[in-house]
């Protein structure tokens, strides 16, 4: 813990921005070490709480609960999440945030961080960095589709471009023409060659698709097809039929995990008894433990863990104090001591 053990500090959004803005290959570097971390047993990562609400179903508030043990970052915290996806009607963003830290050797709370940016950060560099090792190290590709224009895509975009991808054309498809409007001119100010398409089919025909929607029902069923030796980003995870899972070279990040909340591997698994059409995780690919197999499309489906969010909040957490950027709340505990 640190030296003062009475103190408690508060990171803000602004702060967390800036210090990605820093260090632009902080979140994959995070992800990719803890990937590895977690395949090797060495974090707690138990299933997420979904708080529902009867009146407003499409609502959720999620607590993921974790703890990184291996390593100068040891630590554990929770991120608590909330879904409201009616937001995006008033131009409010969908997602909000908070990562509670907790230091490993007393359990006392270290930090509360703005976590919707650390959130949104870890999904895209987790997205990019398996769309690298799917196309076998490639990152160079003819073409890129969003479907779904919001801030997940917009974070997976940045992501392609500090790591310095080559990509010949962006395509956005979003069912609300204002989000797809806002998206293309992000994309150009980036300096993306982007298109908006309304073909749903032209959007999934492309060597890489991210599909970071709010549905709740697969959309994309027999009507459609996926191409052959094309990634798909599966980050919403509920928009792709069972036929387009079944024929699809599937990835996880962790398998237990995606196989529940009615995602599209889930209804899949409950429609055929098993889950044998999960092929491999993340971590297995990169150690070569697996392959990728192009004679399929490709498809990762992210649960999105969260000992990712705990590790890359306390590298935030770590920098902003270097920085002296945090918001210390020097009284936030009464006393700590047992008798004093």
């Amino acid at each position: 813990m640190h030296s003062d053990h009475h103190a408690f500090h508060v990171v803000r959004g602004r702060t967390i921005k800036a210090i990605f803005e820093t260090y632009s290959t902080l979140a994959m570097d995070v992800v990719l070490t803890t990937y590895l971390a977690h395949h090797r047993g060495r974090s707690e990562n138990p299933d997420s709480y979904f708080l529902r609400f009867q009146d407003a179903p499409a609502n959720r508030i999620i607590a993921l609960p974790a703890a990184l043990l291996e390593g100068e970052d040891r630590i554990a915290g929770i991120k608590w999440i909330a879904s409201f996806p009616a937001n995006t009607r008033q131009n409010l963003q969908r997602a909000s945030a908070t990562l509670v830290l907790n230091d490993l050797e007393t359990g006392y709370p270290i930090a509360l961080l703005e976590a919707s940016i650390i959130s949104a950060m870890r999904t895209a560099a987790s997205a990019v960095l398996a769309a690298h090792h799917l196309l076998g190290g490639r990152n160079a590709i003819p073409s890129l589709s969003f479907i779904g224009a919001g801030v997940i895509s917009r974070t997976v975009l940045e992501q392609f471009k500090a790591h310095r991808w080559v990509i010949g054309q962006v395509l956005v498809h979003d069912t609300d023409p204002a989000s797809a409007a806002a998206f293309d001119a992000y994309a150009t100010a980036l300096g993306f060659d982007c298109v908006q398409d309304q073909s749903l089919q032209h959007a999934l025909d492309n060597d890489v698709v991210v599909l970071a929607t709010n549905t709740a029902q697969p959309y994309i069923d027999e009507r459609y097809t996926l191409r052959t030796g094309g990634v798909v980003l599966n980050l919403s995870l509920r928009d792709l039929a069972p036929c387009q899972i079944l024929k699809a070279f599937n990835m996880t990040d962790d398998t237990q995990h995606c196989l529940k909340a009615n995602t599209s591997l889930h209804v899949t698994q409950r429609q055929v008894g098993h889950h044998d059409f999960i092929q491999c995780s993340l971590a297995q690919l990169l150690l070569g433990e697996a392959d990728a197999d192009p004679s399929r499309p490709m498809i990762f489906s992210p649960f999105g863990l969260g000992v990712l969010d705990v590790a890359l909040g306390k590298k935030i957490l770590d920098i902003a104090l270097s920085r002296n950027e945090t918001v210390a709340v020097d009284d936030f505990f009464e006393s700590t001591l047992r008798w004093s």
